[in-house]
């Protein structure tokens, strides 16, 4: 049994309950005075970086803001928590040292091309399901948890024209690579015709609008807003994306990397669905030269469109439009040759030469220094 406790000592313990009871009142009761403190300071800091940025946007042109930023982005990119994109996003600034296509992103694509054309007996088949084992794919998230990549199943096997598809690991998506082969037009016509914004808008009667919103000039990357037309009854979706194109001479290729950034002059509009997730590799390999007919292309391609609909509805839809696409590119590829329509020549043309509003983004003199060791088989345009 327990031992019984006399009255003076069961009201001496209840007084402590009570004082220990009180204590833990107040208490807590600091702790949310210390937060709404905190909160208040963070919102106090928020306000004078958007003054900070107000002022330096009054007192500096666009040009001297963005060299003052990457000269404070260098210092601050070795500290955690991802300050400098703060700072970039605070002063409006889109931030090219993370967001560029890098060298390297552009060779994978090249050497994906190269895995494709030493497997030509995979393009002869005609079965359902063909596995691909040397095809490493670009996009994150296609492995398993296994480690091993996903099987490409065939969708469409026609003389020119090769489609599959494999399961993105934990979404409902697929990424799509097509191979094919045009003999009637040039490499070169090809691939301006894909990259010149303005004769886009007259061929693909699905674009509501595209434009350039930012070069720069040390990858020669791009930043593209894009809105189309989606299928009825589903709104109309914008993207917002950074693409940077090569040709190498040397090895008679080219090569068109696409995939879906934030930029701060072009927030989310409460008009269109905005794609995040989007990316798109295009490798041209000449069968003679950029200037004679004949080539082949490989297209690999992935996007979330944001759509409530099952897969396999997703799946009728890209399946079904990548060709139609394609073939709309080759007719207004075929158009500007016959008769004669004056597209830019991407290949020889310089960053600057362009001819559009977009901004362009000056290099600091560290990357001056740094885009002096770059491989010279490579324009960039």
């Amino acid at each position: 049994m327990f031992p019984r406790r006399p009255p003076a000592a069961v009201a001496a313990w209840l007084a402590g309950a009570a004082a220990a009871g009180s204590a833990g009142a107040r208490c807590g009761g600091l702790l949310a005075l210390l937060a709404n403190q905190c909160s208040f300071v963070t919102g106090l800091r928020v306000r004078r970086a958007q003054q900070i940025g107000q002022l330096y946007g009054r007192l500096y042109s666009e040009s001297s803001r963005r060299v003052l930023l990457g000269r404070l982005w260098h210092r601050l990119r070795g500290r955690p928590g991802h300050v400098s994109t703060l700072m970039a996003a605070l002063a409006g600034v889109f931030v090219w040292d993370e967001e560029r296509i890098q060298e390297e992103e552009l060779q994978r694509s090249i050497d994906e091309m190269k895995r494709l054309e030493e497997m030509s007996s995979v393009f002869q088949s005609s079965a359902v399901e063909c596995r691909a084992p040397e095809l490493k794919s670009q996009t994150e998230g296609t492995e398993d948890s296994g480690g091993k990549e996903q099987p490409w199943e065939m969708v469409m096997d026609k003389k020119h024209f090769k489609l599959w598809r494999r399961p993105i690991t934990g979404t409902h998506l697929y990424q799509y690579r097509v191979f094919g082969t045009y003999t009637d037009v040039t490499p070169r016509q090809f691939f301006n015709v894909q990259l010149d914004t303005e004769y886009r808008k007259k061929w693909d009667a699905l674009v509501i609008k595209l434009e350039v919103i930012e070069r720069d000039v040390v990858s020669g990357s791009e930043v593209l807003h894009w809105v189309t037309h989606f299928p009825y009854p589903m709104y109309s979706r914008d993207y917002v994306y950074v693409r940077r194109y090569s040709v190498d001479q040397e090895n008679n290729v080219m090569v068109l990397v696409s995939r879906a950034v934030e930029h701060p002059s072009v927030p989310e509009s409460p008009e269109f669905v905005r794609v995040r997730s989007y990316e798109s590799q295009m490798v041209i390999r000449p069968h003679k030269s950029f200037d004679e007919n004949g080539f082949d292309y490989m297209l690999t391609y992935s996007d979330n469109p944001q759509t409530v609909f099952p897969r396999y509805c997703v799946s009728w839809m890209v399946s079904s439009g990548m060709p139609d696409f394609l073939e709309k590119l080759h007719m207004a590829t075929l158009k500007a040759k016959n008769m004669e329509i004056k597209v830019k020549d991407y290949i020889s043309a310089k960053p600057l030469e362009m001819g559009s509003d977009a901004k362009v983004t000056t290099q600091s003199s560290e990357r001056k220094n740094e885009s002096g060791h770059g491989p010279a088989r490579i324009e960039y345009a």
